[in-house]
């Protein structure tokens, strides 16, 4: 510390101060050292962490200061703070950057490592965040907390590369982090700013992140935007409240409780304490800014706030509260009243920032000084990042074809001694790193690496090795055999590339063309790759600046790694069973090591990359062959009758929401398109059973039991890909996975039921026949190996996810990430055990996450995402675009390709208006699984103000509320010529043309347009703009809303305010239990009409308002109408499980006889007498 000017008293009585207030308890390296002892102490709790995540298994939140004991016991306090042991890490960075020398040896470095890992999956962990509370109820219930995030982001980007020994350090000091992890906690973050967590819209904490220390935020207009929040939302007299409804020592807390009652909360708005300690974090952010007028304006104000202690120091308060005789005063005129300091004095966090801003901001300290790792230029500008992209052959041959078509690209050995590895290695080489036996910590769990770690080049016993996209890797799930799919993989990691790069040097790309990229037969490559190789070579892709290169001439220009802890001094170990043990195939896309090392390394990654050749065992397959079993049957009604033999009750669960009823004169198959029933127990389920053993025409021995010798014969014999499928599926489930299948004949030896589907999967791959691929995956119980970070992504947005076809209880919820395993689980159940329906769960689950990356914008307006009820849209399309039955459209959707299935997904979240067509496969193609092309429609569907219709219709009813007009039948929306279905029942029943039949078919070319919406913004949960604080505003003027027989209580709005997403939570809750999309939109258009009367003033709108029975109301108003115009029973007819007309599904909302109009007049119906007198009649 130095004087830069002539105020030596001045900076003595600083000096003075520190020694009064804070020297005297703790030096601060003691202080970091200390808290180390104290965390190893716990190191076994660090090590059970890295694999739960759980609350029980965390580092404690404090120490006894003089034995570094525990001093509570595990569930006694909310110990689980990500931010506190980040703020630590964050900290020590920063401390041993500046010349600090705090850790001393290899046990403290591998600790340290280890408390890398620990932190590293704060984007998905739920803690009880800065304030110990978690959830503001302070029930003791944890939740993601946007500090602990930002923090820990902080954390991770300020520890890597750092050697911890400082200057006197080397390699086996220094600190790796895997970038993907900070890039994940980064866009947490930034989804969640301003708001703090899913129950505080808004925490003054967030001061900590977005400025000193953390500087976690990059984008400068989300700082800004957070800060200006605080300020306004928070900020008082005497400092900023922590959030809103915050009961902490506010008046009407009840200290003899420790924790509060929901509906109390409402108790503690307008009252709560204000703390000194987030002035000083704004003084702190204007020094850093150069904003001196901000800094000046709070160094005035705290000096009015201090209090004078011993000898004239000056002590800053906990917090200022409101005095018990001032409360009432207070409710009534918010920050009128004069606050009294209560708590610790001095408060020591707050102390400590005041003497820090105090000293930068009179130029005793430069910002460099307290921050020499320069996180404070985190908003300055980058520049645009160049992604090198280096395509290596897998061949010779290949390496021909595609220089035949003016791609020159290298082959896997000669880019040697630069060796091309699949990243599924580089997971199993991170799991070494941090393993320290003294201390019983085993590394890093083996995890999925991101194209942000394979993108760069590591080097390992002075060798360089790089390592190929994880989306590459064919072995765990099937999108990697859709080239279609690797492309628009390809096209989603390098934008992220482009985008999310922040270290030294350019990203670079190892993309292998492999024999599964060539055509069918093997003569040419595949056209999609060779469009994407022309695309590259001209220098854009995807908005993304790349260069296409070899993998030498880049090596300069790179990003490397040095992975010290794989040195020969670290041999010991190295060949240990691996978490990971399963059985790898052929690895034909990378370049092991060479044959005859005596390196240990070397051996490890032979270990790894070793697998057996696949045979082939299975006989060749020939086309237009007759199947093996009866036409009448198909691949569903072997997976069914294969679960009744297993004693499962698995009822056959169609992917249907009907439209029509269609006459099906094909064979049986999976429909999709019905709401299943839920299971049935008795003797229907006994006699269905019977009759499918009988139909399905299974060989039988003279016993009449199962001829499985015969079945084998047949397999022996089988010409066709789908029967070989169903005869090997048969005997898994009847003999089991390791049965031997004696192909060869009795006695010649057998190969196992588990290595005759691998085969038949990489047959069926060959081939892209998609439905059997994914019948297969699920035979063997393929998890996409993402499918975990998938889920985590998604709930780390603030999204919930159903799984399984609704209602419930078979559709269940996921609030929390999941382990992979019990994920998996999970599916499978809510799936009814049916496998087609739980691999398709995975796929569309890893589609919505890349969405959610990529494209996040398509999920604003959407809370809970409903996969089942997604899946069964989507089949509702195809049945819909290709004229078909439920049936043929739930087969087709299974032997989609990946690209066309997150292709049709894509366009189903847009909410555009699309079409889907057959498409013609090429003539060389094998493939029967079929063709179609998806194309957004044009502006031939109704305008945005038809599809809502609400706009007018609040400025007609407000007009009618103040001038007393009478609301007769003819209030409508604005009348549009271009509604998808008419709104008069003239335009239904009277001709357009010339005769009556040209109108009918005038309407039937744009028939269902409105059903279709409602159905897809029903299925994904898709709600207007504004409907949850509208449903909080309608709570505050009754007692409750009652949706399909379930109530949402008024006494919610008491515990949760209205932009809570735990509020919009429970008001999905109650919306979801309705398992109709298309009624549940009509039942939130509903909703919106009853928030325009909450808009009137006036204190009540009834007790318990059942949204139900308006909608009812208005669709009798409806039906009424109808039958008054003379319309036939066609369009009178209604749903049978919601006795809603189907055609009053299909009208648009604006018109005379649109929804909106309708629902209008009968929730002033259902209200009126609570309306002003003045205000209408109704006639």
């Amino acid at each position: 510390m130095r004087s830069r000017s002539n105020s030596g008293v001045r900076l003595d009585g600083y000096a003075r101060l520190v020694q009064e207030t804070i020297l005297c308890h703790q030096s601060v390296v003691k202080l970091m050292q200390g808290l180390l002892q104290c965390m190893m102490r716990q190191v076994a709790k660090v090590e059970k962490f890295k694999h739960t995540q759980s609350t029980a298994d965390c580092l404690h939140a404090k120490y006894h200061t003089p034995t570094c004991a525990t001093v509570v016991g595990d569930d006694q306090w909310g110990h689980l703070q990500v931010d506190a042991t980040s703020m630590y890490l964050l900290t020590l960075a920063q401390m041993t950057a500046s010349g600090l020398c705090i850790i001393s040896n290899l046990d403290e470095v591998a600790f340290i490592q280890n408390l890398v890992f620990y932190i590293e999956a704060a984007y998905k962990v739920a803690d009880y965040g800065m304030w110990e509370r978690g959830d503001k109820t302070n029930q003791g219930i944890p939740e993601l907390n946007g500090s602990s995030v930002g923090i820990a982001k902080a954390a991770l980007e300020a520890i890597d590369e750092l050697d911890l020994f400082g200057a006197h350090g080397g390699p086996k000091s220094v600190i790796h982090v895997l970038p993907d992890e900070v890039e994940h906690c980064q866009s947490i973050l930034c989804s969640m700013l301003p708001r703090a967590s899913t129950s505080k819209e808004m925490d003054a904490g967030l001061l900590s992140v977005i400025s000193y220390p953390a500087f976690a935020v990059e984008d400068a207009d989300l700082v800004a935007i957070t800060k200006s929040e605080i300020i306004s939302r928070l900020q008082g007299r005497y400092g900023c409240c922590r959030f809103i409804r915050d009961g902490y020592l506010c008046p009407k807390e009840d200290p003899s409780r420790l924790h509060y009652d929901p509906a109390e909360l409402k108790l503690f708005e307008n009252i709560e304490c204000e703390w000194p300690v987030f002035w000083t974090y704004l003084i702190l952010d204007g020094v850093f800014a150069g904003d001196q007028v901000q800094v000046q304006e709070y160094r005035e104000a705290l000096e009015g706030i201090l209090i004078r202690g011993k000898n004239g120091i000056k002590l800053m308060p906990e917090i200022y509260a409101v005095p018990h005789d001032k409360v009432e005063e207070e409710y009534r005129n918010p920050h009128s009243v004069d606050r009294v300091a209560m708590g610790q004095l001095p408060h020591m966090w707050g102390q400590s920032l005041y003497i820090l801003g105090c000293l930068l901001a009179e130029g005793f300290l430069a910002p460099g000084e307290i921050d020499p790792l320069n996180r404070r230029f985190s908003t300055n500008f980058k520049p645009d990042v160049v992604v090198q992209v280096c395509v290596v052959a897998e061949s010779e041959g290949i390496k021909e074809l595609l220089r035949d078509h003016g791609v020159v690209v290298q082959t896997m050995s000669e880019v040697l001694p630069i060796r091309v590895m699949p990243a599924r290695i580089l997971s199993h080489v991170y799991v070494k790193l941090g393993n320290c036996k003294k201390l019983n910590l085993s590394g890093r769990p083996y995890r999925h690496i991101g194209v942000l770690g394979t993108s760069k080049f590591y080097e390992i016993r002075n060798r360089s090795y790089i390592f190929t996209p994880q989306f590459l890797d064919q072995h765990h799930f099937y999108l990697a055999l859709d080239n279609q799919m690797i492309v628009e993989m390809l096209r989603t990691e390098l934008a992220y590339l482009s985008s999310c790069w922040r270290m030294t040097g350019r990203p670079t790309v190892a993309f292998p063309i492999t024999h599964s990229m060539l055509v069918e037969d093997g003569d040419a490559i595949d056209p999609c790759i060779l469009a994407t190789l022309r695309k590259l070579q001209d220098g854009y892709f995807a908005g993304a600046r790349v260069q296409m290169s070899d993998l030498s001439s880049v090596q300069t220009t790179s990003f490397h790694t040095h992975l010290s802890f794989l040195d020969e001094e670290d041999d010991d170990g190295l060949l240990e069973d691996e978490e990971e043990d399963d059985d790898y195939d052929q690895e034909s896309t990378i370049c092991g090591p060479s044959g005859g090392t005596k390196d240990m390394f070397d051996q490890y990654l032979t270990q790894l990359l070793h697998s057996t050749t696949t045979k082939c065992h299975l006989p060749p397959i020939q086309r237009g062959q007759h199947h093996v079993f009866s036409a009448e049957h198909t691949t569903r009604d072997i997976l069914s009758f294969m679960a009744q033999v297993q004693g499962l009750d698995v009822p056959k669960s169609p992917l249907y929401l009907s439209v029509t009823h269609f006459k099906n004169k094909h064979r049986k198959g999976l429909n999709l398109l019905e709401i299943p029933p839920l299971p049935q127990h008795g003797p229907n389920v006994k006699q269905h059973k019977s009759h499918s053993a009988a139909d399905l025409h299974l060989p039988r021995d003279s016993q009449g039991n199962t001829d499985f010798a015969a079945l084998v014969r047949q397999l022996r014999e089988c010409p066709t890909l789908q029967d070989q499928a169903d005869i090997l599926y048969i005997l898994y489930a009847m003999k089991g996975a390791d049965w031997l299948v004696e192909l060869s004949g009795p006695g010649q030896g057998g190969v196992t039921v588990r290595s005759l589907l691998e085969e038949l999967y990489i047959q069926a791959g060959s081939c892209n026949e998609w439905g059997l691929i994914r019948y297969i995956s699920g035979i063997l119980r393929k998890r996409v190996e993402v499918l975990a970070e998938a889920c985590t992504d998604l709930i780390s947005h603030h999204k919930q996810l159903t799984v399984g076809l609704p209602p419930e209880p078979r559709e269940r919820v996921i609030t929390i990430p999941l382990p992979p395993e019990e994920l998996n689980t999970l599916i499978y159940e809510a799936s009814g055990q049916d496998i087609s329906i739980a691999v398709l769960t995975q796929e569309i689950m890893v589609y919505l996450a890349m969405y959610v990356r990529s494209q996040p914008a398509l999920f604003g307006d959407m809370l809970r995402l409903r996969i089942g009820l997604i899946m069964q849209v989507m089949a509702t399309e195809l049945a819909r675009s290709l004229h078909c039955s439920g049936e043929e459209a739930s087969e087709s959707l299974m032997s989609l390709s990946p690209f066309e299935m997150k292709n049709l997904l894509h366009h189903i979240l847009s909410g555009k208006e699309f079409g889907v067509e057959r498409s013609v496969r090429p003539f060389q193609s094998t493939a029967t699984s079929p063709a179609i092309s998806i194309h957004e429609l044009g502006h031939t569907g109704a305008t945005k103000t038809e599809r809502t219709g609400i706009h007018k219709l609040k400025s007609e009813i407000k007009q009618i509320f103040s001038g007393g007009h009478s609301l007769s039948s003819n209030v409508t929306s604005p009348r549009s010529t271009r509604c998808s279905s008419p709104s008069t029942p003239s335009g239904i029943l009277s001709p357009v043309g010339h005769s009556v039949g040209d109108g009918q078919l005038h309407w039937e070319d744009r028939q269902g347009q409105w059903l279709r919406r409602r159905r897809l913004d029903g299925a994904i949960n898709r709600a207007p703009v504004g409907f949850y604080q509208k449903v909080w505003k309608i709570l505050q003027k009754c007692h409750g809303l009652s949706i399909d027989g379930y109530v949402l209580p008024s006494s919610t709005t008491r515990e949760m305010t209205e932009g809570e997403i735990k509020f919009a939570v429970q008001v999905e809750s109650v919306l979801n239990h309705v398992p109709q999309p298309e009624y549940r939109q009509l039942l939130v258009e509903t909703v919106m009409v009853l928030g325009l009367l909450a808009d009137v003033d006036v204190d009540s709108i009834g007790g318990i308002i059942h949204v139900d029975r308006i909608l009812h109301l208005a669709n009798d108003l409806f039906l009424s109408d109808q039958k008054s115009h003379s319309a036939s029973d066609y369009f009178l007819e209604k749903d049978p499980a919601t006795g809603i007309c189907n055609f009053f599904y299909d009208s648009a909302p604006s018109g005379s006889f649109g929804t909106m109009t309708y629902l209008s007049k009968a929730a002033i119906t259902y209200v009126q007498d609570f309306l002003p007198s003045s205000s209408c009649l109704m006639q």
